[in-house]
């Protein structure tokens, strides 16, 4: 396990919990929000860290990566969502055209951010349908259950599938970078340890 694939899990877990928290709050923690549609569109990054801006980007995901190696703080909803996001990556993998359309999507999308801002609902509702376009006519499915107050409302439920997005991307760049499923389970102290870290570094890098 490296430091680089440490980031990119900690990356799929913070978006499958902004889903999670968007599912059952109807908000979330937007900092960590802006920092992981960000990655989206960072494709071309210098490095990982770069991928969420820096570090700093990812805290949410690595306090959370943190607290499901751990026993005690275990949400297995988190897990379980996590676990199918990285077998939709695969399916992706395996869809070539949907993968160029994916990527044309988005390059499309970029436009909207600089036209509107990436914090914008146009940006979040592009995102979304590009999700609900591709990576939805795929299986595995992703499941995000939560209030119904809050899945009825359609900004929600874009912002949802917009982090649900992001996941896939945190997904498709743990591959790149050698993440296999079973080092979850063989290396969970050393990316526990590593996670620890790169939180420390992340807390003084922002002061």
């Amino acid at each position: 396990m490296t430091e680089e694939r440490v980031l990119a899990l900690a990356g799929l877990f913070q978006a499958v919990t902004l889903a999670r928290q968007l599912a059952n709050e109807g908000r979330c923690d937007d900092v960590a929000m802006a920092a992981s549609v960000a990655s989206v569109f960072r494709i071309d990054a210098p490095s990982v860290a770069a991928v969420y801006g820096r570090v700093s980007g990812v805290r949410l995901g690595l306090r959370q990566l943190i607290a499901q190696l751990d026993e005690d703080g275990r949400d297995m909803a988190v897990t379980r969502m996590v676990v199918t996001v990285l077998r939709l990556e695969r399916s992706l993998a395996r869809q070539p055209a949907l993968v160029a359309r994916l990527q044309e999507g988005i390059v499309a999308a970029r436009r909207q951010v600089e036209h509107f801002g990436q914090d914008s609902p146009q940006v979040a509702r592009r995102l979304a349908e590009l999700y609900a376009e591709t990576l939805s006519t795929l299986k595995p499915r992703v499941m995000v259950s939560g209030h119904p107050q809050y899945l009825q409302q359609p900004a929600v439920v874009e912002k949802v599938r917009a982090n649900l997005l992001a996941a896939v991307r945190s997904a498709v760049l743990w591959r790149q970078l050698g993440g296999r499923q079973w080092q979850l389970l063989l290396h969970r102290r050393q990316c526990c340890m590593l996670a620890r870290g790169l939180l420390t570094g992340a807390t003084l890098e922002n002061g």
